[in-house]
């Protein structure tokens, strides 16, 4: 036997070398946590107002906001960062966002239309109005149904 040696392509590697992202990965891992402990906190004043006496609420429905524009901002840092959409060129992300954003438009408008469904049935179709109840005659004595 020859003595060969031995190449290895440049997409193989053994040991990886770290591109300098690790310092930014652990800053979103801090940040995301950090946002996870407020979401938390609120969850659990929210909880606590709903179980006191006269729960306010404008304030929860504000808490709930809260919570909802954390959400949002912990999937975009989740995103952009550990799939790495935010490393991508515009179009490609536009290609993820648009799509998503149509589904949520679209989500909406199916909850929307639902509901609108939901209160014309219960008014039968508009034509009496909600309050409209039934009478039913009365029952004599002695008689069988």
């Amino acid at each position: 036997m020859s003595n060969q040696h031995q190449v290895i392509s440049p997409e193989i590697s053994f040991a990886p070398e770290h591109s300098g992202d690790t310092k930014r990965i652990w800053r979103t891992f801090w940040l995301l946590s950090v946002v996870t402990i407020i979401e938390l906190a609120i969850g659990l004043a929210i909880y606590n107002i709903h179980k006191g006496a006269n729960p306010n609420e404008t304030l929860v429905l504000a808490f709930k906001g809260m919570v909802c524009i954390l959400s949002l901002a912990k999937a975009y840092y989740i995103v952009s960062i550990f799939m790495h959409l935010g490393d991508e060129i515009r179009n490609m992300i536009m290609t993820i966002v648009v799509p998503l954003s149509l589904f949520i438009w679209f989500v909406i408008a199916f909850l929307w239309d639902g509901n609108a469904w939901r209160n014309l049935r219960n008014t039968d179709a508009g034509s009496k109005p909600n309050t409209e109840q039934v009478q039913h005659a009365p029952v004599k004595e002695g008689t069988s149904h």
